[in-house]
Formats: structure tokens, sequence, C-alpha cells
């Protein structure tokens, strides 16, 4: 039996998706699973380095991989409502932050892409894990900070001001959802391989809709905050029917933030098609 090395986030979203894929639930025929779970920037840097078969990535990442790997329609995280929000200590606008220093969580991070794609000026960056955004800002050490994941839940109560939902405004100006992470699979597996990988992802996925407290336990193992309250809000935001299949809305979505990264040289031009699923 071969194995396929899998890479994806600590987060509730991420946990609660592979849970039965991980755990025996749910096979891939001919192949085991070996998982790596890592913040998304590492496990964008890792498939950079082409060191996963199969991984959770930012789309922003996705724009600089379209030549060693293909996207899977299942599995990601794609929505409305849901995108990265851009955060300060006081009350301000985004035109007061040009120029000045802004926490983000990763170079090749969608939050970070689309920051760069709302407008110019805002290149002064401090790159930190998503966890570490909050307290640099408590410390004074950035203007303001683009948050994502679990710190949209959290960030009211620690007192920060939202200053821009970088979501709602890419929905507002495309009227598409954002895309924010997918899942990617080394093009050299092959087509056959790649659709079996893209059946079984959507099954995990389903088996865990048809057992949501089975994978509880390992949720609460790697998530940053434990509140079940928090959790829950977590998978219901970024856990939705563009998990389970992107169709149509979902892919020109994507298509979309690649042409719009592509002409504003963010990311490089690729001719490799998205899919090899369909």
């Amino acid at each position: 039996m071969k194995t396929l090395s899998l890479g994806y986030s600590p987060c509730p979203n991420d946990t609660y998706i592979f849970y039965a894929l991980t755990h025996g639930k749910v096979d891939i025929p001919g192949f085991s699973i070996v998982e790596r779970l890592e913040d998304v920037e590492t496990l964008n840097q890792l498939a950079l380095g082409g060191q996963l078969d199969l991984t959770k990535i930012s789309y922003h990442a996705l724009g600089h991989l379209r030549d060693r790997y293909a996207l899977l329609r299942s599995g990601g995280a794609l929505g409305r409502g849901c995108g990265p929000l851009v955060i300060a200590s006081e009350a301000t606008g985004m035109h007061a932050l040009r120029g000045r220093r802004i926490a983000i969580p990763g170079r090749l991070t969608t939050a970070n892409l689309l920051l760069q794609l709302y407008g110019a000026g805002y290149d002064d960056l401090l790159v930190a894990p998503f966890d570490q955004i909050m307290p640099i800002l408590k410390r004074g050490e950035a203007a303001a900070g683009v948050i994502i994941h679990e710190s949209r839940f959290t960030y009211k109560n620690s007192g920060f001001h939202e200053v821009l939902d970088l979501g709602a405004w890419w929905e507002k100006d495309t009227g598409l959802p954002i895309p924010l992470g997918g899942i990617l699979a080394r093009r050299d597996l092959g087509s056959e391989t790649i659709k079996a990988v893209d059946r079984a992802v959507r099954s995990s996925l389903e088996y865990a809709r048809l057992n949501p407290g089975e994978p509880r336990a390992y949720i609460r193992e790697h998530a940053q905050e434990l509140d079940d309250r928090v959790i829950d809000a977590h998978i219901d935001l970024y856990v939705n029917n563009f998990s389970l299949d992107l169709d149509e809305e979902g892919g020109a979505a994507v298509e979309t933030l690649m042409a719009r990264a592509e002409a504003r040289g963010l990311i490089p031009k690729s001719v490799e098609p998205l899919f090899l699923t369909d």
C-alpha cells in the first residue's frame, strides 16, 4: 500500500473535515494517509517545496503552485461573510493605514492577497502566526493587523475595532464568494488518484456531518480556542456546501481571484487547468 502525505491546519474546520479520513472511517483504495498538522503559512511553504502530496493551502499560495498542484473540488474554505478582517486598537479608516505597519498571518495567505488587491500602500508588513496578531497590536508593534480563524470571534472582547472586512469588500466588488483556502493534490499523482482523493475528502466531510459529536475530542486537541461555542461558530462559518463541492460559482470565484492577482503582478501566470477532476 502506498502512502500519501496530507497537510492541513489545526483549526476546527480542517480537523472536522479530515477527521474521518485520518481515523480510518473513510479510505482511499490502495493508499494510506500520513497527516501533518501545521499553520497555513507553513503548509504554503511546504507546498512550494513540493514536500506534500496533498495539502490545504491559501488561495494566494495556489497562484504560485498551479504548475505543480491541481485543486480539489472538496475540502476547502470558501463562502460569504467569512473573510479576513483588518483590525486596530483604535477606530480608524484604511486611508490612515497607508504606509504604516500592518501585521499579517503570512505573506502567502489569502488575507495578505486581499489586502494588496484592495489598494496600494499597504506593503509595510509584519509577518507573524495568526494567533500572535492581536498580542502584536497590544504591544504597539503594528498600527493594524489582519486576522483570520478563531480571532474573528474574539477580537471585540479583546478591545479591538474593525477597520475593514476584506471579505465583504471582495463580495461587494465581485459579487462572488471569497476563496480562502483550498485542498491541492500533486499533479504527478495522476487524474485517477486525484479523483479518488477528492471523493474521499468529500466522504470525510459527509461522515462528520452525520456524526457531529465524534470528531469533537480530536478538534479540541488541536484548537487554539477551547470554548465549544467558538469551535462551533468556527465550523459553521468556514464549512459549508462549497466545502463539499466548489461548483460553478466557487470555481468562478477562484478563477477571478487568480486573474486579478495576475493582472496586478502578485502571482505568476500559468496555463495549467485548475482541476484534474472534471
